[in-house]
């Protein structure tokens, strides 16, 4: 029997090649399959916020850059299943709860967006947000805030 998108629940990520391309990020899950973000992702200082509607994909991956970790935010069209046999995770957020989903990354529902900030130091590595629907995606590093007045500067919000 197929659960209906109101029961969907948290999955725990599995590790996950990743290899970090001149054209994008590819990301091979536990079962082979693997899916490529494409373009070089732009650089945020502190956080990403979503547009209204989009998907939050995160990865954070190790010191060595080859292998990580991969959540979907608020995910509620994948079967569990799917998830787990490919390695991803999956936290679902109520209005207005923020998680810390890994170390040094914190993910929170506004409402309609999905926040992502993240320190990428206390990360110990990279951490890339794609954020995407069926027309668009957008890819994103999460960095430390600029040197100098201490506040960096925010991710531009998608607004597609």
């Amino acid at each position: 029997m197929r659960m209906s998108s109101a029961n969907r629940t948290d999955v725990p990520p599995e590790t996950v090649g990743v290899s970090l391309e001149p054209e994008g990020v590819e990301v091979t899950y536990t079962d082979g399959r693997s899916v490529f973000y494409h373009g070089v992702p732009k650089r945020a200082e502190g956080r990403v916020v979503s547009a209204p509607g989009k998907e939050v994909h995160l990865l954070v991956t190790d010191p060595t850059e080859t292998e990580g970790v991969m959540l979907y935010v608020n995910d509620r069209k994948t079967d569990d299943e799917i998830l787990e046999s490919a390695g991803v995770g999956r936290v679902i957020l109520g209005r207005n709860e923020s998680e810390s989903v890994f170390p040094g990354v914190e993910a929170t529902n506004t409402g309609y967006r999905v926040e992502v900030t993240a320190d990428p130091a206390e990360a110990r590595g990279r951490v890339f947000v794609f954020v995407e629907d069926e027309v668009s995606e957008q890819a994103y590093e999460i960095v430390a805030p600029s040197e100098g007045d201490g506040e960096g500067t925010e991710a531009p919000e998608q607004v597609e």
